[in-house]
């Protein structure tokens, strides 16, 4: 899907030195930085992944343990 949007300048030029050096087109690199921004601002994805884990290799699901993993999660930069 093709969208417009409007960034600083400083920022689209900062995106073409990256781009360049890591021979990534510019629609790559910004669809693969929102998908990063997407993947950091979505937690529950993140704790639904490690409870499915966590059904997968039998380990029981503790509702403490995945409140508090959520806790830190929310809290956590990545």
């Amino acid at each position: 899907m093709k969208t417009a949007v409007s960034i600083p300048d400083d920022v689209f030029k900062g995106a073409e030195r990256l781009a360049r050096r890591t021979k990534k087109s510019r629609s790559l690199l910004f669809s693969d930085a929102l998908k990063a921004y997407v993947a950091r601002h979505a937690p529950d994805d993140v704790t639904e992944a490690m409870d499915r884990v966590c059904l997968e290799v039998g380990q029981p699901q503790d509702p403490f343990v995945s409140a508090a993993a959520r806790r830190v999660l929310e809290r956590s930069d990545w």
